[in-house]
């Protein structure tokens, strides 16, 4: 994530701010110029001859981000307009968990924006286009997972102790709502970016075959776990489920990188170079990638054992899981 200054006072800001609390400015996140904006008395900003303000979820999600005015124009947000369906308004408890799951999706979406990548939503493409529905499992069984461009979340996964309960259980290093995010949007990239197309034939021999039957995959998986030293070739015991599985794995851990990269580089800890609107095609890319990220997660480890805790990045990246974080560097690169 870029770093943020208040354009009235100079403060550093979170991308979560939607107030200035050194000058008490009302701030909003304008996506199309990637800046966060000063409002005035009507929490309204010019930006080149147009009013924009605050998205129409500002109460209900806690949204921070600004549309354009108009009467025929979209009263939500570029990330909350993808938000198919949602808890109902008295739904109290489920309302406060989507308002949690609803940030960690406005930073995949401004992660997505800044790499480049389409993101095209289910107005546009009614069979496949990309839609997010966020459901309580209180009342209703919740599956989340992904289908033909529909991105379902169950929001008790924004609840600390839910998620930490299951991550223990499943022994897991690691699991947040935004790592659940950016491995979901993973098969949709899989679908948008590899398909069956020209990368078809790299991804099988990388991945596997991910037309192999996946119910089957998931039987043997909680049945019988990882294969033996699976951690030489996936970069999760997830990951070696099923081919799909192992590239929505890999595809997180990219954004993973290139977001903490980028968030290095804007506080000078990682190289100007290493900032995602920095183009890095090719395999000349992104070794320099690899070679920013190694020193970087093993510090930043370090930092967090200092003060006690866990792990930044509690993953180990071997020569296999690499080429395949190449291939996922290339797709993702190959029209910037």
């Amino acid at each position: 994530m870029r770093a943020f200054l208040c354009h009235k006072c100079g403060q550093f800001l979170s991308f979560e701010n939607s107030l200035c609390l050194h000058c008490q400015s009302s701030l909003g996140v304008y996506l199309p110029s990637r800046d966060i904006l000063v409002l005035d008395e009507n929490e309204q900003a010019d930006v080149d001859g147009a009013t924009v303000g605050r998205c129409a979820n500002s109460a209900v999600a806690a949204c921070n981000w600004l549309v354009e005015l108009g009467p025929d124009l979209p009263a939500l947000c570029e990330s909350c307009r993808l938000t198919r369906t949602r808890p109902s308004d008295d739904d109290t408890e489920a309302m406060a968990e989507f308002a949690e799951a609803e940030l960690a999706k406005r930073r995949l979406v401004f992660e997505l924006t800044e790499l480049k990548l389409p993101i095209v939503d289910r107005t546009e493409d009614p069979e496949t286009g990309l839609a997010f529905d966020l459901l309580s499992s209180e009342h209703q069984t919740v599956m989340t997972g992904h289908a033909d461009g529909v991105i379902t979340l169950d929001l008790a996964e924004g609840d600390d102790v839910h998620r930490e309960q299951l991550r223990v259980e499943m022994d897991e290093p690691y699991r947040t709502l935004l790592g659940h995010f950016r491995h979901e949007i993973g098969h949709y990239y899989q679908m948008v970016l590899v398909g069956d197309g020209e990368n078809r034939a790299e991804y099988d021999e990388l991945f596997g075959d991910p037309d192999a039957d996946y119910q089957e995959a998931l039987d043997k998986h909680y049945h019988d776990g990882p294969p033996e030293n699976w951690e030489q070739n996936y970069v999760s015991s997830y990951a070696t489920m099923h081919p799909m599985e192992d590239f929505a794995e890999t595809f997180a851990h990219y954004l993973h990188i290139r977001d903490t990269l980028d968030t290095a580089a804007a506080y000078a800890m990682a190289p100007a170079s290493a900032t995602l609107d920095s183009t890095v095609p090719g395999d000349v890319g992104f070794d320099r990638v690899i070679e920013w990220w190694l020193p970087l997660s093993w510090a930043l480890n370090q930092i967090n054992r200092s003060m006690g805790v866990n792990d930044l990045y509690p993953f180990v990246l071997p020569p296999k899981v690499l080429d395949k974080l190449r291939f996922v560097n290339k797709v993702v690169t190959a029209n910037t």
